[in-house]
């Protein structure tokens, strides 16, 4: 059994599956009705007006309609999408045990403890036949499915069946009086209508249910005498055919299954049994715990059951249908119906290859399960559950594709799981002691191997690789090595989905998908409510999957999407294009097409493909507020704003993208003042005071209005805005005014037209206005207020402004792909703002001369002809909008139509971008400004992911191979490529590489500073010499191969220095210990250093362990130290002093991690030895070894590579690529 779905409540004692919805009806033991989503296993809706238990309930087949009969003697009729009941039908006299629509006729019947059936019309909401005969309660009746019978089941110990042939010409042609009399009758004396076709007797208790079967004569029964009956029925009679016996306990519910040869019967022995009609034989028993079961339900379209308990419900399977299958190239190999089956996709051609064996058992779920193929050897493994888990081997004939009939013995062998993992191996999974045999195509086992972890399941990974499942992980295992290559935690997997190059794998499990490249490192993890079915990789590396009801898709960055929607579950085997091909449950081939634009147009944005992205836009209806909501978040407001119509939604996408022209027209479009103060907001950001001050004036935001003149100095508007605030009676913006202004009579003349006398006596005497103040000191008599003494006072004046009124000086940068591609789509701004900002729009395209830039914003300037070739035809020469009157505005097109126009020739391609092409060498990319690819090219070949250290440098190559040459003032700034190695001679057509600054004499002149520094001892300053060598070698270029070798030694030499000098640095901080102190200084003299250094190593490292009392360790540097023949003779003689020292006492106080007669490197990271033999990791640029811990970490001698990171090599010379 395959429990799809459980529930846990009071006892249910009615289920009913609607037919085309997800959806089943339980009704309670408890009165409640609810409604299940079966599929996302949720309550969708509850029923409660019954009082008592609800015994029957059922859908209607096309309707919005279900009924529901209690043990409150009602029949309620309900409509779930109004979420209410219709109406009552009032008749019967005791509690009804089921109710049950006509899947044609607008009828129900019910059954009930008052021994009788009662057939209802649900349109008229009448009683209009009543069926009396048994003499006990009723327990169930039914309709047939297509003739005009019911069957009822009775503890009177029949089943009866019913005919209702009469009842149907009635509701036909009701117009005969004879049968309108006998409808007026049919109340009192139980009609003709129906009557009595057979009485089933042979049960020796009361029935408790019978049923039809779907297409066949035959009834099934089930009874308080713990039995099962099947009957037959012709036109005259009907008979017993057998009695399956084998339940301990009264049967409940018993059923034909709609689409097997199989009864299904449950009873209250707490058993579901499943019985083979052909054999009449037990097949299966589920049993539960505690719980007694009281009704089946079966899906009138799928292959599910549902059965109701004690304490809730569940919906099952009783066999898998997904079909076995297996891809190889263009071909599907499947099995259905015992075959196996060969489709080409290319051509579409379905043919039968071979019949593989019927299971020998009579269980269930003996299909095959999976199907491993082998292309070379034209060979198919098929697994099932057949004898606990089994293989078979077949090997298809050449000549058999196509007949399909002869029959061949497999090779057979128990295991729960088998693959091919090589042509002519495959492996087979041994549950029981968790290993592998690998066994060959005779079916003999050649290899042993003990897996990793408990594994239950082997999947395909790669030739000689398995993919090992267990509970809660899966891990890659090679066969060969057997080494464990990659782990992964995961939730239980079900399926494995491999990409074509067999980079990437799909993991799937019930509810999730997990993406992982080959050695299972996680990349994404996506989570369904609703089950995962299957999923294949298209072309563009995207896994297209389904659920239950839908087709989705999955980026590579975890984004996903619906591509559409199912009406039944399918199994995807291959996507080709925008074709997906699948299989359905009934193992038939299908074909879909799909869009697949909307995530063709997520890839290529994610992989920054802007070309597609914008051919896409133009070609394609890629609107909705999905796609509209995906391009904000992901950052590309400007793009979005090519697909939104609603004002509102352009207005927020052109502030969020800075777009000032789009906001403005949207704006005035909406006109609200919210968006005029946001529009403020975003153009006071820009510095577009125009667009501040219209967006102010159409507000009527006064104060902020004056602001806005008082800093960018517009004191004649201010002036207005005084007089404006005077006619609207407004003080406070009148005296505010003033005070921007500095007009100090006005604020006088305010002060005082208010009543403020005192204010105003004391405004115009502090600023000398004696003749006023004398008047106002006049009017206030005795109240004049008293200055305060020995005060010096400033004057309340605002600054005149040092630039007026003009906006903010832009910066010419190139148009992004967008804007340009896309002007011809998106609407042109509206018209009225150009007069609306008076004239202020692109008034002075103020220039900043090159001088006045940082380092690092020269790459901003607009190179000369550096626009990409697709802008040049809107944006080339619009250096500033001409205001022409509205009839001179011609058609853009008009322009190609006359040949007399002027029209500009073509750019040639910039210098920089030549130089891009033509190299593979990083500096070279840095000198023409293109940093993301020097970046990617330097982390290919050196591993480098640290680049902030070599920003300085790009920013100086890139300057450096540039000249920039100042034509007039209003003209913008023309840039020369600086090449290097020219000279007259040279073709003016032919392009020579970049000029660099930096070149390897310059590093040769560092590293004689670098030495000089550490003879003296200035260790700082020489390892930033020497770090500093090891920044610049990735950007240098030289001409000859000899010169790369000498490069390579440098980057050697610089890197013990770099080392060792960190070493001995460190050994200086660590004052308060003196082991460590002396494992450094012993390390420093196994660096590889110029012998004067080297001496003065060894003589540091041995006064270090005199002093600590390590006297043989002294011994060993003193004496390495005498065998460098040192020339100064004040350094040979302190040696052979600690040597005669150490010979009467050769010990050591302190144990040292340190053995000099072992040869080892040591960790640039943690400075331990790493002796010969133990493992390491090396950094990719400068080769320093590492502890295998470090790996991943960033290199602490460089500062730039990965440890451990794959790289190509140093690549600085035209010569090395040849």
């Amino acid at each position: 059994m395959l429990t799809k779905f459980e529930t846990k409540s009071n006892r249910v004692k009615g289920l009913s599956f609607h037919s085309k919805r997800p959806w089943i009806l339980a009704s309670l033991h408890s009165g409640v009705i609810q409604l299940w989503d079966y599929r996302m296993g949720t309550l969708i809706d509850r029923f409660d007006e019954h009082d008592g238990p609800v015994r029957g309930v059922h859908f209607h087949k096309s309707q919005p309609l279900f009924v529901s009969g209690g043990d409150d003697y009602k029949i309620k009729v309900w409509n779930y999408k109004l979420h209410r009941c219709l109406f009552t039908l009032l008749g019967h006299l005791d509690y009804i045990r089921t109710v049950q629509f006509h899947h044609e006729y607008p009828w129900i019947v019910s059954a009930s403890d008052d021994q009788t059936i009662r057939i209802w019309n649900w349109q008229s909401r009448t009683c209009i036949s009543v069926l009396t005969g048994h003499n006990h309660y009723v327990m169930c009746a039914s309709f047939h499915p297509k003739e005009d019978l019911v069957v009822s089941a009775s503890l009177d110990q029949t089943v009866r069946v019913w005919d209702i042939g009469a009842l149907r010409k009635k509701t036909v042609s009701p117009a005969d009086d004879i049968l309108r009399l006998s409808q007026m009758n049919s109340d009192l004396f139980g009609g003709v209508d129906a009557v009595v076709k057979y009485v089933l007797e042979g049960h020796d208790r009361g029935v408790n249910w019978a049923a039809f079967h779907p297409s066949l004569p035959l009834i099934v029964s089930g009874a308080d005498d713990r039995q099962v009956k099947l009957w037959r029925m012709n036109d005259t009679k009907a008979w017993e055919v057998d009695t399956l016996r084998g339940h301990m306990n009264n049967v409940s519910c018993v059923m034909f299954h709609a689409k097997q040869d199989i009864i299904v019967s449950n009873s209250e022995d707490r058993s579901i049994r499943v019985w083979d009609v052909t054999k009449r034989t037990g097949v299966q028993t589920f049993r539960r715990e505690h719980d007694r079961f009281w009704i089946l339900a079966s899906h009138p379209e799928m292959n599910l059951l549902a059965a109701g308990h004690d304490s809730g419900m569940i919906v099952f399977k009783l066999e898998r249908e997904r079909p076995a299958f297996a891809v190889s190239g263009d071909s599907l190999f499947y099995t259905k119906d015992r075959f196996l089956r060969f489709y080409e996709f290319s051509a579409q051609k379905d043919t039968q290859v071979m019949p593989i064996r019927r299971p020998g058992s009579t269980s269930l779920n003996q299909s095959p399960r999976t199907l491993s193929y082998s292309p070379t050897e034209n060979a198919v493994l098929i697994c099932s559950d057949v004898d606990g888990g089994s293989y078979e081997l077949y090997f298809i004939p050449k000549d058999s594709i196509g007949r399909g009939d002869s029959l061949q013995e497999a090779k057979r062998g128990p295991g729960g799981s088998a693959v091919f993992v090589a042509r002519n191996r495959f492996a087979v999974l041994e549950k029981s002691n968790n290993q592998v045999l690998v066994k060959n195509l005779k079916n003999e086992i050649v290899k042993k191997s003990a897996l990793p972890i408990a594994a239950d399941a082997i999947f395909y990974a790669g030739t000689g690789n398995l993919l090992c499942r267990a509970e809660d992980r899966v891990v890659i295992f090679d066969l060969q090595q057997r080494l464990v290559l990659g782990e992964l935690q995961t939730p239980f997997v079900k399926y494995v989905v491999w990409s074509h190059d067999m980079e990437n794998v799909a993991l799937l499990s019930k509810h999730a998908i997990i993406i992982a490249s080959k050695k299972l490192v996680h990349q994404c993890t996506l989570h369904e409510t609703i089950r995962v079915k299957s999923g294949a990789w298209d072309d563009n590396g995207v896994f297209i999957y389904t659920t239950l009801n839908h087709i989705k898709y999955c980026l590579p960055n975890g984004d996903s999407g619906i591509i559409r929607t199912l009406d039944v579950p399918i199994y995807i085997t291959k996507v080709s294009g925008n074709t997906i091909f699948c299989l359905d449950r009934d193992g038939k081939n299908r074909s879909i097409v799909i869009d697949a634009t909307e995530y063709i147009f997520k890839l290529s944005l994610l992989k920054k493909r802007y070309d597609h992205v914008m051919s896409m836009i133009r070609n394609s209806q890629l609107c909705g507020e999905a796609v509209i909501a995906y391009l904000q978040q992901k950052g590309f407001p400007d793009v979005a704003l090519h697909f939104v119509k609603d004002e509102r939604t352009r207005f927020n996408l052109a502030i969020e993208s800075g777009n000032i022209q789009i906001a403005v027209a949207s704006a005035t479009a909406i006109d609200e003042k919210d968006y005029w103060y946001r529009l403020g907001v975003e153009a006071l950001r820009q510095g577009n005071a125009g667009i501040v001050e219209y967006a102010y004036q159409r507000t009527k935001n006064f104060e902020r209005l004056s602001f806005l003149y008082l800093i960018t100095g517009n004191i004649e508007k201010l002036s207005k805005m005084m007089k404006i605030a005077e006619v609207k009676n407004d003080v406070m913006g009148q005296f505010h005014n003033a005070l921007y202004l500095g007009d100090v009579r006005e604020r006088v003349k305010i002060l005082e037209n208010v009543g403020h006398l005192p204010l105003a006596y004391i405004t115009a005497s502090t600023h000398g206005l004696q003749d006023i103040a004398e008047r106002l000191a006049a009017e206030l008599g005795d109240n004049v207020p008293s200055l305060p003494e020995g005060k010096t006072a400033s004057l309340l004046m605002p600054r005149a402004p040092v630039m007026c009124s003009g906006d903010w000086p832009l910066l010419r940068v190139m148009k992004g792909i967008f804007e340009g591609g896309l002007d011809n789509i998106g609407r042109g701004a509206a018209d009225e703002e150009d007069e609306a900002a008076d004239g202020d729009w692109g008034e002075e395209l103020d220039m900043v001369d090159v001088d006045g830039l940082q380092n690092g914003d020269v790459t901003t300037i607009l190179e000369d002809g550096e626009e990409a070739a697709e802008n040049e035809e809107e944006a080339g020469w619009e250096l500033e909008d001409l205001e022409l009157p509205p009839e001179a505005d011609t058609p853009r097109a008009s322009v190609n139509a006359r040949s007399s126009v002027f029209v500009a020739p073509t750019p040639g391609m910039p210098v920089s971008q030549i130089w891009v092409q033509r190299s593979s060498l990083a500096a070279e990319h840095a000198a023409a400004g293109n940093f993301d690819t020097a970046m990617r090219l330097l982390s290919r070949q050196l591993g480098i992911k640290n680049f902030a250290p070599l920003r300085p440098m790009f920013l100086d190559l890139h300057t450096g191979s540039h000249s920039y040459l100042r034509a007039f003032s209003s003209a913008p700034v023309i840039s020369l490529a600086v090449e290097r190695g020219w000279n007259e001679s040279a073709s003016p057509n032919v392009r020579g590489p970049p000029a660099l600054v930096f070149n390897f004499s310059q590093l040769e002149e560092k590293l004689k500073a670098g030495y000089k520094a550490t003879t003296t001892g200035k260790f700082t300053e020489a390892l930033r010499l020497f770090i500093s060598i090891l920044h610049t070698i990735p950007l240098i270029v030289v001409e000859s191969r000899r010169e790369v070798d000498e490069v390579k030694e440098l980057i050697i030499i610089v890197k013990e220095y770099v080392l060792g000098l960190q070493i001995e640095l460190k050994r200086r901080e660590v004052k308060d210990d003196p082991v460590r102190q002396q494992e450094l200084a012993a390390y420093f003299t196994h660096c590889n250093l110029q012998m004067p250094h080297l001496r003065l190593a060894l003589q540091n490292a041995m006064t270090v362990c005199f002093k600590a009392k390590n006297l043989a360790t002294a011994a060993n540097f003193a004496r390495r130290l005498l065998e460098t023949n040192p020339t100064l003779e004040s350094q040979a003689r302190t040696a052979r002093q600690v040597l005669q020292a150490a010979e009467r006492n050769m010990t050591d106080s302190a144990q040292l991690n340190y053995d000099f007669r072992n040869p080892f490197v040591t960790c640039g990271a943690t400075y331990v030895p790493i002796y010969r033999g133990q493992k390491d990791v090396s950094c990719p640029y400068c080769s320093s070894r590492f502890v295998p811990s470090q790996e991943g970490q960033l290199c602490t001698v460089c500062d730039l590579a990965v440890v451990g990171a794959d790289a190509s090599g140093l690549l600085c010379s035209p010569s090395q690529i040849r």
